[in-house]
């Protein structure tokens, strides 16, 4: 069975910064793309950010460019999302996910693997 794992979620302050590590355990198979994806109370779960593994090429909901980067760590089957200027309406829970047969997935249902999520929590 595969694990996804988040954790470095948070109070921080509007402006300051955050980094999401995601690390995968008893792994064993190689996703295409890993992801995160946030849901804040009352709304819908939303993309955030994609990377693709093999080629390390990285993507974005519009929402966070400039702001959010994922990066990932082949040695440590890690994924990190790290969050900049952060805004209050950033506040969601943050959720890692990871698929196995979509190249540059953005929905939901494409992503065959999902963390716990981890609480952010932006104050004004």
């Amino acid at each position: 069975q595969v694990q996804l794992v988040e954790s470095g979620g948070g109070l921080v302050q509007a402006g300051g910064s955050l980094r999401l590590p995601c690390v995968a355990s008893r792994r064993t198979f190689g996703s295409v793309t890993m992801g995160w994806f946030r849901q804040a109370p009352g709304k819908e779960r939303e993309f955030v950010a994609g990377v693709i593994w093999s080629a390390d090429s990285t993507y974005y909901a519009d929402f966070v460019k400039g702001r959010f980067t994922i990066s990932r760590d082949n040695a440590k089957n890690t994924v990190y999302l790290q969050m900049n200027s952060l805004k209050p309406e950033d506040t969601a829970v943050y959720y890692c996910a990871a698929s196995t047969g979509v190249i540059g997935a953005r929905a939901e249902r494409q992503y065959n693997y999902w963390g716990q999520g981890t609480q952010v929590t932006v104050s004004s």
